[in-house]
């Protein structure tokens, strides 16, 4: 993750949760109390988000010292201790909830992607995420996705292009889109386009696409769909895709699958923080 940003996005849900000042902790615990506290798993999962105890609990206070005992991407049980951090008590539970609600969020996506990974048990086919993220989270959430054994797909609308059904409507056929964007932009810049039917994967064949993605087409379509594509386009399922017929499409032979459910669904890993 970026450092920078990570420092600016943990600032930003610090100021919202604190506002002024902790008026329960600061009225409780005197500057020269201090403590320890441990972070732990209270179900197993996959741990993302350790970068997000260190940097909130430092921007929080300078002599707050952590101890990771796991890392991103490893497994964790029920009961195991991931981290523990010692230093004045105040600032140590002021930062608890934002740094519990981000490291949960982040690790049951995590958990989710791994399982999906598991399930679809493919040395070709790749689990990669979507934007359909949470605002303000995506950089966090995508992260999370790598964590558990998955890829990335475009983080934004900026570095990649993406001709949907919509695009595709108003400009007239996915020749034109294709045309139309291969005038203006360089070579570095991959082509993406939609496709639901034959027809449409043969046109973007024929256009040039960099990566054709099936939606929402079943298992059997999509199996048809790739013999159409050459190797050197890359292929990518999406819709309708769930964790019960993920094996299925993983058949297919399809380069990618496209999983919103990573980002949008995944229940936060069950963490807690406590003070000895």
């Amino acid at each position: 993750m970026n450092q920078l940003k990570l420092q600016q996005l943990l600032q930003q849900f610090f100021i919202e949760d604190i506002g002024e000042r902790d008026i329960t902790s600061e009225t409780i615990f005197l500057d020269n109390e201090w403590a320890t506290g441990t972070f732990t798993a209270k179900e197993d999962g996959v741990l993302a988000g350790t970068d997000i105890i260190t940097t909130g609990y430092h921007l929080l206070h300078s002599h707050i010292n952590v101890t990771l005992y796991k890392r991103d991407g490893e497994q964790v049980k029920k009961g195991e201790a991931i981290a523990i951090a010692s230093g004045p008590v105040a600032p140590l539970l002021t930062g608890e909830r934002v740094i519990l609600n981000l490291l949960q969020r982040m690790s049951g996506i995590a958990t989710l992607t791994h399982q999906a990974v598991t399930i679809l048990n493919s040395s070709h086919t790749r689990i990669c995420d979507t934007r359909k993220t949470t605002p303000g989270l995506r950089m966090l959430e995508k992260y999370a996705v790598v964590c558990g054994g998955g890829y990335n797909h475009r983080f934004g609308l900026y570095d990649g292009v993406m001709i949907k059904d919509n695009h595709i409507a108003f400009c007239g056929s996915i020749t034109k889109a294709v045309q139309a964007v291969r005038k203006k932009l360089g070579h570095m810049v991959k082509v993406e386009v939609e496709t639901e039917t034959k027809e449409q994967v043969l046109e973007a064949v024929q256009a040039g696409a960099d990566v054709i993605m099936f939606d929402n087409r079943t298992p059997d379509e999509v199996r048809d769909f790739v013999s159409l594509v050459p190797k050197s386009i890359v292929t990518e399922a999406s819709g309708g895709i769930t964790l019960e017929n993920l094996a299925e499409y993983g058949a297919t032979g399809v380069d990618y699958i496209s999983l919103g459910m990573l980002t949008h669904s995944a229940a936060a890993l069950d963490i807690s923080f406590n003070l000895q």
